[in-house]
């Protein structure tokens, strides 16, 4: 970033290596605050019937651009070192400033506003080695960036108003995430020069809630395999990419990430262990993914290809409007995984597992699947709000993806996480988790339908242990069950039990595209789907295992997608669980 400052897609990056602020002097003269007002008139401009563009042609009636930001930055320059009155008195064709200080201070709140909505990052590159000194410098020197922008607002408030505020509000007026960025070496392949240059994502300082505002609520469709590399063909400007290591699984990814969404590079960091300069120094990632770079072309793209000589699966989603939601981040990352794993023999699992252990001492590894909405996510949640009567302990394996190996010595089906986190629906959680999560969570579109929340809800070592399988079911979401049906039926067969796993049904519930009863090939359209000829020969292999050993494999009746069955569905589905789990031979 050679600027001080950028301002795009509602998103504001500081760049404290050009430009540290430290008095309200430096922010009113600088390039980054007149910036925010040209924004701010250029958007008043859009109503030119509200309340806000009429007082700023009243007061600031000036046609020139640059001459009416500057008289707006002069008033807020007086107003942060004399109070109204003494600017009346002295200056009498500021007189008005006193005289309709209640109009002015309403745009303030109004410019006060229009600058919090935003989502405001701040990044220092470093360019040494040097650790905690380093870090415990950006943290201070973040806050104190942001009382100076909260103290200035309260300055500029006190003095229009001439009183003394009663109720002190410690909203976050500064900046909303801080990031410590570095160039990382590693050994860039032919082809991929067009990366170098792009600084990696060291450490991160997230000020939670973080709440977004992303312009998409759904993803739409399959990602499509190319035969061709997108690195081959797009183009990447440096400057506007910042790059997130992390694991996933057992997989290394690099995913790099356009300025204009920057908010799912951040979050991320809520699913996915990062990786740390020494685990990526001399490596190069298992899997690399471009988002937000530009494809030429006025149609939008998603691909993903396998770059066979470099042994890396390598994503690309372009930039656009249509591809701001976390979920075209997220699937196409686990998509790249899921495809590696196919072709190493392992086999993916698009539903949650947990490993639980009950009060009366029985416990059990516990895998359900399921495609997006099926109730794998609130079935989880349901467990955590029974678990004050029923469970003593439980470890979150995976909450939407993750991967069945056989143990080289028992000949058992493990499973393996690939996220630390959760993106989970908040539309059918019980109403009191998201406040439970507040202090740590990133919220995106809160008010809409499809609302999501990105939780931290396992550690790495956790998800990568690997846990025997014990009880396998689908997650059926849109069966009605009868009085005292139970929600846990067992397949006598693989032969039964896969022809219902691999038609993957369920009843949409809004988090993509679709509507009604829909199907996907083994419940995965993040892989599988792409590769349903190994994938065939995997499942059949798994699925003898899992009889073989004596696996309990079934269905469980979530009922998510029943009118009205949205949270006692999943409850109902939890504790006829819990039974099972209490029948399993020791």
């Amino acid at each position: 970033m050679k600027t001080e400052w950028s301002l795009s897609n509602d998103k504001v990056i500081l760049n404290f290596s050009l430009k540290y602020y430290t008095s309200t002097d430096e922010i009113l003269s600088s390039e980054s605050f007149r910036s925010l007002i040209e924004h701010f008139l250029r958007n008043a401009e859009k109503d030119q019937i509200s309340q806000d563009y009429q007082q700023l042609q009243r007061f600031f009636p000036q046609e020139d651009m640059a001459e009416r930001i500057k008289a707006i930055t002069r008033v807020a320059g007086l107003l942060s070192s004399m109070n109204s009155k003494e600017i009346a008195a002295t200056i009498p064709e500021y007189s008005w400033i006193y005289s309709e200080r209640v109009i002015v201070r309403h745009l303030v709140e109004s410019i006060y506003k229009y600058w919090r909505r935003l989502e405001r990052y701040c990044v220092l590159f470093n360019t040494t080695s040097s650790k905690g000194l380093a870090t415990a410098m950006f943290i201070n020197a973040k806050k104190q960036y942001d009382n100076l922008v909260l103290n200035t607002y309260r300055t500029i408030n006190r003095n229009l108003t001439l009183s003394e505020t009663s109720v002190y509000r410690q909203v976050q007026a500064g900046t909303n995430v801080g990031m410590i960025c570095q160039e990382y070496i590693w050994p860039i392949p032919q082809g991929y020069e067009k990366l170098r240059g792009i600084p990696f994502i060291k450490q991160l300082v997230i000020e939670t809630p973080f709440i977004t505002y992303p312009k998409m609520t759904t993803r739409t469709g399959t990602f499509k395999e190319v035969d061709q590399n997108p690195m081959d063909r797009i183009g990447i400007n440096n400057d506007y990419f910042y790059c997130y290591p992390c694991f996933v699984g057992d997989l290394l990814c690099y995913v790099y990430v356009h300025r204009d969404y920057l908010t799912h590079g951040i979050s991320l960091a809520n699913l996915f262990q990062m990786a740390t300069e020494q685990e990526t120094a001399g490596r190069k990632p298992d899997l690399l993914y471009v988002f937000g770079g530009d494809n030429h072309s006025e149609t939008p793209e998603t691909a993903f290809y396998h770059d066979e000589l470099n042994d890396m699966m390598v994503g690309f989603v372009s930039h656009h409007d249509n591809f701001d939601y976390f979920g075209y981040m997220k699937k196409m990352i686990l998509t790249l995984h899921n495809v590696a794993q196919i072709r190493k023999g392992y086999l993916p699992i698009h539903g949650a597992m947990v490993n639980i252990v009950l009060k009366d001492g029985k416990k059990a590894n516990v895998c359900i699947m399921g495609d997006s909405g099926a109730g794998k996510s609130e079935s989880i949640e349901a467990f955590r709000a029974l678990a004050n009567d029923y469970i003593s302990d439980m470890t979150i394996v995976f909450d939407d993806m993750g991967t069945f190996r056989k143990d080289p010595k028992t000949g058992d089906v493990m499973g393996y996480g690939t996220e630390i986190g959760a993106f989970v629906r908040l539309d059918d959680l019980d109403t009191g988790y998201a406040f439970k999560e507040l202090d740590r969570s990133v919220f995106m579109n809160p008010d809409k339908v499809n609302a999501r929340l990105i939780n931290p809800v396992a550690t790495y070592g956790e998800i990568m242990k690997g846990y025997k399988v014990d009880i396998f079911v689908y997650a059926n979401n849109y069966r009605k069950l009868e009085e005292g049906e139970p929600a846990i039926d067992a397949f006598a067969t693989k032969e039964e039990a896969i022809p219902v796993f691999k038609e993957g049904k369920r009843m949409a519930k809004g988090t993509t595209s679709e509507k009604g009863y829909t199907t996907s090939y083994f419940a995965n359209p993040f892989g599988p789907l792409q590769k349903k000829e190994e994938s065939d020969i995997l499942i059949d292999e798994y699925f003898t295992t899992l009889f073989d050993r004596g696996v309990h494999v079934g269905q469980m009746y979530t009922q998510l997608g029943v009118p009205g069955m949205e949270t006692m569905g999943p409850r109902k589905a939890a504790m006829d669980l819990f039974e099972s789990i209490k029948m399993l031979e020791d």
